[in-house]
């Protein structure tokens, strides 16, 4: 009877747990591979306490945006820098172009040393007006007697040495600061009488050199034909006549309208005092 009630337990135990293990299985294929997993980790860490550090990832090469912008990144890009782009140069050169480079912005910490810093403006910056309506320092906020300076910023970027023309928005503290050791070039205004004083001379220089291509021209067939030169001479000097009788009346042309501006013309007039 012993032997009969120890083989009834026996067999009874091995049934109930192949009926948990059918059970078991059943829940877990009528779940998704997401809750499988979650389900997994849980029984893991009620088991095994203290051995989650396995389960951690390795982050010692993560990278961030900012991190891939800083690898790549250039102060100017040019035509070779563009060829074999992969994603890390794509991703710089769009934080690149929106970007605001018109005036920069400068660091004059180690001014004595010869080593001054330069970046591009972002969004805010260019707001506030920091680096064009004060001063382009990025430790100085003065806004009166600013001036501007155009500077030839050498800088060694990836191995190379490059050369960018920039310009800077300084108060005169900083300005001393930045010719302590190299003066460099002040971007002056060049007054509006001296802009139209030269678009004038660049135009009587085109009329002159029309003029003396005609006359060339002109003188290449008199030196062909005589008799028909003197034809030309004495029609050259009755039509003359007849050009400077039409000056002497004021009503025989149409009265001399000046210029009109163009839309570039009044843009530039309006920028003028903004960018020097």
């Amino acid at each position: 009877m012993e032997k009969l009630k120890r083989a009834s337990r026996d067999e009874g135990a091995s049934q109930t747990k192949r009926h948990k293990q059918a059970n078991y299985r059943v829940n877990l294929l009528a779940v998704d591979a997401y809750t499988r997993h979650k389900q997994f980790v849980n029984n893991y860490m009620l088991y095994y306490p203290g051995a989650t550090q396995i389960l951690q990832r390795d982050r010692s090469n993560d990278k961030t945006d900012i991190d891939v912008i800083h690898e790549n990144h250039r102060f100017l890009w040019t035509a070779a820098d563009e060829e074999n782009k992969n994603w890390a140069k794509e991703l710089a050169k769009k934080y690149w172009d929106k970007l605001f480079k018109e005036y920069c912005i400068s660091d004059l910490s180690c001014y004595k040393d010869n080593k001054i810093a330069l970046r591009w403006r972002v969004d805010n910056e260019v707001i506030t007006g920091k680096g064009q309506f004060s001063c382009g320092n990025k430790r100085c906020s003065e806004s009166e007697g600013l001036k501007t300076w155009e500077v030839n910023f050498g800088y060694m970027e990836h191995g190379e040495k490059k050369n960018a023309l920039v310009k800077l928005r300084l108060c005169p503290d900083c300005s001393y600061k930045l010719n302590y050791c190299h003066q460099k070039k002040e971007v002056t205004k060049i007054p509006r009488k001296q802009k139209h004083i030269k678009k004038s001379s660049k135009k009587h220089k085109r009329k002159h050199k029309r003029k003396y291509k005609k006359s060339k021209h002109g003188s290449s067939s008199e030196e062909s034909s005589n008799d028909e030169d003197e034809e030309d001479e004495d029609n050259s000097t009755s039509k003359e006549g007849s050009y400077t009788h039409k000056e002497s009346n004021v009503w025989s042309g149409p009265v001399s309208l000046p210029e009109k501006k163009t839309r570039e013309d009044e843009f530039e007039e309006y920028f003028e005092d903004m960018f020097l």
